[in-house]
């Protein structure tokens, strides 16, 4: 448990640096998806309309900011999809699109081990809550 400023008792310690990390990887995750297929290895000349798949990553990009438990957790399951995209890529594309694909591999992962530690400790203190309950109900 941990106190707020204003007096408040927390039932778990909030991890702050967590979250900023979650937010800095999702948010590298979402320039370089624009990045990437508008200027920086597109897959048609010109830009793709791939840019389009940022826009998810944008959608959760307040949420994650605003550290909603409930936008963490659909975030750290969207962003398995990057992952799995980023290895096809990465071991698929030519130069420089299979070190994009590795460095969205690299992000993912680091926006959801950093959700994953963010979320983690509220989930076990749900789930402690819930155990009294089950315990009164039999």
């Amino acid at each position: 448990m941990s106190t707020r400023a204003d007096g408040v008792t927390e039932p778990v310690a909030p991890r702050r640096g967590a979250a900023l990390g979650a937010f800095a990887m999702l948010a590298a995750l979402t320039l370089l998806c624009i990045a990437w297929e508008w200027r920086l290895a597109p897959l048609r000349p010109g830009g793709s309309a791939l840019v389009l798949k940022a826009v998810p990553l944008a959608i959760a990009l307040p949420g994650v900011l605003r550290r909603r438990l409930y936008t963490l957790q659909w975030a750290a399951m969207l962003v398995l999809l990057y992952f799995a995209e980023g290895i096809v890529r990465g071991m698929t594309d030519p130069a420089p699109g299979n070190r994009l694909g590795w460095l969205e591999v690299a992000l993912a992962l680091g926006f959801f081990a950093c959700a994953l530690a963010y979320v983690a400790p509220y989930k076990r203190a749900a789930k402690r809550a819930a155990k009294p309950m089950k315990r009164e109900s039999a």
